[in-house]
């Protein structure tokens, strides 16, 4: 990918620059700032370079969903104007008197009807108000909307910083130094499936918790009692004959209201796994303190609900471990956090899907627009 670090011109140039704003809101308030803080580098660099920035994002999934409460975060750090309605011709007034340097942010994406449907019509409208298109949205890169795959048609493109940066740290996890171990939790069993199987034939060892693990532990003749559990067949024969995969030996449920931690084998059909184990946790601080590559995707338990610790714990000894390490996802990222050790893990990507795809496929449709753009500055 051609990256915008090296373009030698900016100056005065309208950038379209694609960010990923997608953040948690809670009663009009951001309630993580993650994402936005690993985009402030781009958006002061092109500032120095004395481009005229144009923020592109979507956040939510309604039309109703509004950029604005990012818009009162933002004006606290950089100077910029929100435009609440991209198509109508006081917004073309408010871009052709931009000045170098200065910022506008566009309402939310999705609030039109072109942007998710990759609409041209919709994709030439967005390319009229730019001279330069930058991807930094590396979380959103696995759809194909039009501010996505769309916009590479028309202006000369390239990837952002932290794109780069995604892009090259997830790499690291399919040619990486062993001893490795891929930790994979959450739910979505039917998605993450060929991404065990995949890291079987890559890492050393493959740990899996979360609720992927319950349909393992079913082939396993194991009970998992009113559990989370994905429909339909699987032949997992293969997977649970393989020496390198890592499953829990003792797990967290609820037990007629109290929770009780009881061995894998030993869980009734009335009880409901909601983390995984400390002696699962001391298997795994075994494995990784002899890792030198850990790459780590989604909560062992049931974190929405409060049953963090496990993940919380594993946070802890990676961070300890001083292993090169790579961790993304939603609430693995929010734990990071909430416990301040994002300076102490390797890399934290700001991706969720779009880091589960890209470690699947070695690809993802914003890279292959990014790729296929024949646009010259």
């Amino acid at each position: 990918m051609k990256n915008i670090l090296e373009v030698e011109n900016l100056k005065g140039k309208k950038v379209l620059l694609r960010l990923d704003l997608n953040v948690p809101i809670e009663n009009g308030a951001i309630k993580s700032d993650f994402r936005i803080r690993k985009i402030l580098p781009t958006i002061d660099f092109l500032q120095k370079q004395g481009a005229k920035i144009i923020i592109l994002s979507h956040i939510g999934r309604e039309k109703t969903n509004t950029l604005e409460p990012v818009f009162n975060y933002l004006k606290n750090k950089i100077n910029l104007t929100f435009v609440e309605d991209i198509l109508c011709d006081e917004t073309k007034k408010i871009v052709e008197k931009m000045n170098n340097g200065d910022i506008i942010l566009f309402e939310n994406l999705r609030k039109y009807d072109g942007e998710d449907k990759n609409d041209d019509s919709f994709t030439k409208t967005l390319a009229a108000f730019g001279d330069v298109y930058i991807n930094e949205a590396f979380a959103f890169s696995h759809r194909e909307a039009s501010s996505v795959v769309g916009l590479p048609q028309y202006l000369p493109s390239y990837s952002g910083i932290l794109f780069k940066k995604e892009v090259e740290m997830l790499s690291q996890s399919f040619n990486s130094p062993h001893p490795s171990i891929f930790i994979l939790g959450g739910n979505k069993f039917n998605t993450k499936l060929p991404l065990i199987e995949k890291f079987l034939n890559r890492a050393d060892f493959v740990f899996v918790g979360g609720a992927l693990v319950n349909n393992l532990l079913i082939s396993k003749g194991l009970e998992v009692g009113m559990s989370l559990v994905a429909e339909g067949k699987f032949d997992l024969s293969g997977l649970l004959s393989n020496k390198k995969l890592v499953l829990p030996v003792d797990l967290v449920v609820n037990k007629n209201g109290s929770v009780v931690v009881k061995p894998v084998n030993e869980i009734a059909s009335d009880e409901i796994i909601l983390d995984i184990g400390h002696e699962t946790i001391l298997k795994l601080k075994k494995i990784i303190e002899g890792a030198k590559f850990i790459l780590f995707n989604g909560p062992l338990g049931d974190y929405t609900k409060g049953f963090d610790r496990a993940t919380s714990s594993l946070v802890e000894i990676i961070a300890n471990s001083g292993a090169e390490s790579v961790i993304g996802g939603g609430d693995t990222v929010a734990c990071i956090s909430e416990l301040g050790l994002e300076d102490k893990i390797g890399f934290v990507s700001t991706g969720g899907g779009a880091m589960l795809e890209f470690l699947l496929n070695e690809d993802l449709p914003g890279i292959k627009a990014l790729n296929n753009s024949k646009i010259k500055a």
